[in-house]
């Protein structure tokens, strides 16, 4: 489905003009991008194998990647065989030494990437082996690569829209007083997954607020009844082919509070406003502006504390940002969230979020649902 072989000539294409002779990617969505090597569904707790540390590959200009792996990921965690050699490291071998063979191997180095996704263990016996003053971080090289999507990736991206989207239909019924957010998120996560979503990309959250009273899936109001008249805020995401997709709608039980239809016209306006505003050239910071500045003239502008949106990938959140700080000139097929929130602190809150893709003309909506308010009489 993917062209890795392609991804690399292109990263070969990046060390050259960066002047660098190796990179060094751990396990990590970088890795997966370069090679194929699919990342394990992640968890709470942290699991090891012996010489763990080792396990990545190595990427040279116009050369096929170098692995090194612990036995125990190729036996148990290496479904398929990625292109390149594979140097297997046993549970009794000296871990150490044989990646040292093999990064000396390679040949003098006056340049080193190291992926951001790498143990410390990594990083000192590379300065070890290379020299110390050698090293410089890598993941930089590849995300110049991931920024802009193919459309191969904008089809998985989109089919992990439906996922969510799906799980969004089945769940706002459910938005009526006595539901708590733990029953919702239940939900959302079961119908996420009988869509088609391999698991969700990052924790379900689902609230009515940022007070401590307020009801939140991350707190201890997880299991208290919603009252009427309260706005749910659902922020989810599922992933297809290792694709994220990144989402949000408000629902009401019940008749919205005083200011509330206001204030989420307000919010639809920005989410337009920054989905306009995103064209090649304009700056991640002028397309966060431009989100902002429907909320701000509502006098709602203290009340959206987030930023407009991130890039979006194979990581939930990718580099460039859509915020105040990002200098980044956008390019045609930089893909992004748009999610423009309005929470006012004892009174409602409120937040919708889709997947934006930068075009001529403004940013095309990888989303299907509607984005109106629903209330639920």
């Amino acid at each position: 489905m993917f062209d890795h072989a392609e991804r690399r000539r292109r990263l070969s294409d990046v060390m050259r003009e960066e002047g660098v002779d190796v990179l060094f990617l751990g396990l990590s969505s970088d890795l997966e991008y370069l090679s194929g090597v699919e990342r394990g569904i992640p968890f709470f707790g942290q699991s090891s194998y012996p010489h763990g540390w080792v396990a990545g590959a190595f990427f040279r200009p116009d050369e096929e990647p170098l692995f090194v792996l612990p036995r125990m990921v190729v036996v148990f965690d290496l479904p398929v065989r990625p292109e390149g050699e594979i140097v297997v490291v046993d549970e009794t071998d000296d871990g150490r030494s044989i990646f040292e063979r093999v990064a000396k191997g390679l040949g003098r180095a006056t340049s080193v990437a190291v992926g951001d996704r790498v143990w410390a263990e990594t990083a000192i016996e590379l300065g070890r082996v290379f020299g110390p003053e050698r090293l410089r971080t890598g993941s930089a090289l590849v995300n110049r690569l991931r920024r802009v999507k193919s459309e191969a990736e904008l089809d998985a991206m989109a089919r992990a829209c439906r996922t969510v989207e799906a799980a969004m239909a089945a769940v706002t019924p459910r938005v009526r007083p006595g539901v708590t957010m733990a029953e919702l998120r239940e939900e959302v996560e079961a119908q996420m997954r009988a869509a088609g979503s391999l698991t969700q990309s990052f924790a379900t959250h689902i609230f009515t607020g940022m007070d401590a009273e307020s009801l939140d899936t991350g707190s201890a109001t997880a299991r208290t009844p919603l009252e009427d008249g309260t706005a749910v805020l659902f922020d989810f995401g599922g992933v297809v082919d290792g694709y994220c997709s990144d989402f949000g709608r408000t629902v009401v039980a019940g008749e919205p509070p005083s200011g509330f239809v206001e204030a989420h016209e307000a919010m639809l306006a920005a989410f337009e406003a920054g989905r306009a505003a995103c064209r090649p050239g304009a700056l991640a910071r002028e397309v966060n502006a431009a989100c902002r500045a429907p909320i701000e003239e509502a006098g709602l502008g203290e009340h959206f504390r987030h930023r407009m949106g991130h890039g979006i990938g194979l990581d939930v959140h990718e580099q460039p940002f859509l915020s105040p700080e990002d200098e980044t000139p956008l390019e045609a097929g930089m893909t992004f969230t748009d999610e423009p929130s309005i929470i006012v602190h004892g009174a409602f809150g409120m937040r919708i979020e889709n997947i934006v893709v930068c075009a001529d003309g403004g940013a095309r909506v990888l989303n299907d649902l509607s984005n109106e308010l629903v209330t639920n009489p």
